[in-house]
């Protein structure tokens, strides 16, 4: 039996209008571009560290 993934949903909640290019990149790169859109992400460092730059951005919906 595979062992079962981690993730967790994260939800956006902020516009990245008049932001740096980075965080722009950064939320599509998590698949987000809309306001209230979700993602379910898995959880690896690198996307936690993703969520953790745009964190003013983004909010963590459910984490399972």
């Amino acid at each position: 039996m595979a062992k079962a993934e981690k993730t967790f949903t994260v939800e956006q909640i902020g516009s990245p209008i008049r932001r740096d290019a980075t965080q722009r990149q950064t939320l599509i790169g998590l698949g987000l571009n809309k306001i209230r859109r979700r993602s379910t992400l898995q959880d690896t460092p690198a996307v936690r560290g993703m969520v953790e730059k745009v964190k003013h951005l983004v909010r963590v919906v459910d984490a399972n």
